[in-house]
């Protein structure tokens, strides 16, 4: 059983502590925050013992969840890493690059675990089409969510968009050699809405749009290849994967076909939970390391730059 611990106990913390409370791999020794009332909450909701300062944990745990704003990823993973404890950390990975690289460094020094919290890739959905794949030649992806104050930290893209980010460069997994972007604050002093365009060596384009301003919750993708559309519903646990079939429907124009599946009871946190401490268990590389965090975190400061600097609006 590895001794762990959860670094923040605000909204997404309290989940994180709850899975690793049940979990019969996971004994949960506490979870730190600097508000002691949110934090003592969580704590005794779940069995377990509340530190106002994390560091106070280093000696006492194998492995810890860091879910703290992003400003903090790197200084507490970092020092987590160099007490040698293993690390899954909430994304983006850092504030910077630099600060990403270290995290890598020391995780690749130390022989750690270093897991970045990119929750859609134990989406049931996504998983369900990884064979069905092949060199995509366009993409077109849609997440859209209502104004949460508790994001107001990060931009759009850091808080929305980089998940697709994510997901697109691992799909295509191929250089990324051109990006175009617009967007605009609308609520906050930040980017609220962003539409991206990126380019890859192999010849694929994908179109990304994130909004944080939406009325409606939309988390869709959209991948085209030769002869198949593949439709990933994030939200609705939904695929629809359009094929050319056999024979004519009329003269010239092929018979498209359509398998649909659903899926129920995908609970995407626990999975990413598990994983890492199968990961840390058998020393195997994570689902999603340290480096996809940092590609996912390249790609969405290069859009941020973009729109910085162009000053463009939708």
């Amino acid at each position: 059983m590895l001794r762990t611990a959860v670094i923040g106990a605000g909204y997404l913390g309290r989940f994180h502590a709850e899975k690793y409370a049940r979990l019969a791999s996971s004994h949960l020794v506490g979870v730190a925050d600097i508000n002691e009332i949110c934090g003592q909450r969580v704590a005794s909701d779940c069995n377990t013992h509340y530190f106002r300062d994390y560091r106070d944990l280093i000696g006492q745990v194998d492995a810890v969840s860091v879910v703290v704003p992003t400003v903090m990823h790197h200084t507490i993973a970092r020092d987590f890493l160099k007490a040698g404890v293993h690390v899954l950390v909430e994304k983006p990975i850092a504030s910077n690059l630099s600060q990403a690289e270290e995290m890598i460094r020391l995780a690749r020094e130390k022989q750690l675990i270093l897991q970045v919290g990119f929750l859609e890739r134990y989406n049931a959905a996504l998983g369900s089409v990884s064979d069905k794949v092949k060199q995509p030649r366009f993409i077109e992806s849609h997440r859209l969510a209502s104004f949460k104050p508790r994001s107001m930290d990060i931009n759009v893209i850091m808080d929305l968009m980089i998940h697709d980010l994510d997901i697109i460069l691992n799909i295509v997994d191929s250089p990324l050699i051109g990006i175009a972007a617009n967007g605009s604050a609308v609520l906050s002093d930040t980017i609220d809405i962003a539409q991206a365009r990126l380019s890859f060596a192999c010849g694929c384009v994908a179109n990304v749009t994130a909004s944080r301003i939406s009325q409606k919750s939309k988390r869709k993708m959209r991948i085209f290849q030769k002869s198949s559309c593949i439709c990933v519903d994030f939200q609705e646990l939904k695929v629809s994967h359009f094929f050319k079939g056999e024979g004519e429907q009329h003269p010239g124009i092929p018979v498209i076909e359509c398998n649909e599946q659903s899926y129920q009871g995908n609970d995407a946190l626990k999975l990413e939970i598990e994983d890492f401490l199968q990961s840390v268990e058998a020393s195997n590389p994570p689902r999603v390391s340290g480096e996809d965090g940092r590609n996912a975190l390249n790609a969405a400061n290069q859009i941020s730059e973009i729109i910085a600097e162009t000053g463009v609006s939708l």
